[in-house]
């Protein structure tokens, strides 16, 4: 018995071994002058950039995306469908909780500040600068507009 729980604990081990050794080998780097931004999708309003870090935002799993937002762009009052987990790289976030956007009570987060929103939390953004932040959760990613009419894909 006790030889059949010492090549069990082997087993699980070198398996253990070989599922690191592949994650190794599937790794990703991007230094900060290889970011590829291109236009975010029309799902957000107009002006954004994005940059897939990692993974595949339209796709099951984990996935990591840089957004680039202009001085004076909001997103209107919405909830996403996983958790939301952002840090901010650069600039300001105005982040607001609630289905109203109600300006007075938002929170400004500059760069190096952190936040996590579980799934469905009403919330909104906006900028008065220039601004980068890090977004990394599960897809598929989606935004639901509290208000339909703010879907920038409806006036399209």
């Amino acid at each position: 018995m006790r030889i059949v729980s010492l090549s069990a604990v082997v087993c699980i081990g070198l398996c253990g071994i070989a599922s690191f050794a592949s994650a190794e080998d599937a790794h990703t780097i991007i230094a900060p002058d290889d970011v590829k931004w291109a236009p975010a999708p029309k799902i957000l309003p107009a002006g954004a950039e994005t940059a897939v870090l990692f993974g595949d935002p339209s796709k099951e799993g984990l996935f990591a995306l840089r957004l680039k937002v202009p001085s004076g762009y909001a997103v209107p009052p919405h909830t996403h469908p996983a958790d939301e987990v952002v840090t901010v790289i650069s600039g300001t976030i105005n982040l607001g909780m609630g289905e109203t956007a109600d300006r007075s009570a938002s929170k400004a987060l500059s760069a190096g500040s952190f936040f996590a929103l579980p799934p469905g939390m009403a919330h909104f953004a906006y900028f008065d600068e220039e601004t980068v932040v890090q977004i990394t959760t599960n897809g598929p990613w989606g935004i639901k507009y509290v208000n339909p009419a703010d879907d920038p894909q409806k006036s399209q």
